[in-house]
């Protein structure tokens, strides 16, 4: 046979064959299985970055708010009392600020806005820890907030619980 028998024969068929459609079928789901768990890891990953983000400007901003309380005092601006650690009572304190009795011309504002916890699926906000607390505590004194976790139960890529960051 020749080869213009062969371009005329393949002209005339349109379409894919049942074989080459259940082909294609089976790559496409061997490609899928590999593909949708690694998408998955993908997504977690970026939660994960983004917890750390929001984690450390918090903290960040409690730091911050403690060092110039300490300025503040150490400057006369204010007057502290016995019990007063310097830490903010709330978290809203971060985001409208203070003027430290004087200490800067304007309020000095530490945040924004309060990042949200993308781990956080109930919308309990963050956990709180009060610098009377345990380090590893759970329960909130209320008395100020030293640091801030995590309220999730869920683990980590590497295995840890998010509430252990």
């Amino acid at each position: 046979m020749s080869l213009s028998h062969y371009i005329s024969k393949s002209r005339g068929q349109r379409g894919l064959t049942l074989l080459e459609m259940i082909i294609a079928l089976a790559i496409l789901a061997v490609l899928a299985t590999v593909v949708i768990p690694m998408a998955e890891v993908t997504a977690t990953r970026g939660k994960e970055l983004e917890l750390r983000r929001s984690l450390r400007e918090i903290r960040t901003a409690i730091d911050n708010y403690k060092a110039d309380f300490d300025k503040a005092v150490a400057e006369k601006k204010i007057i502290s009392a016995i019990d007063e650690t310097g830490y903010p009572e709330n978290l809203e304190v971060l985001i409208d600020g203070s003027d430290w009795g004087g200490l800067y011309t304007n309020k000095r504002k530490y945040l924004r806005r309060l990042p949200k916890d993308p781990f956080d699926e109930y919308d309990e906000g963050w956990g709180m820890r009060s610098y009377k607390d345990d380090p590893d505590s759970t329960f909130y004194s209320g008395d100020d907030i030293y640091d801030v976790y995590s309220q999730s139960q869920r683990y980590a890529l590497d295995g840890t619980l998010y509430n252990t960051w």
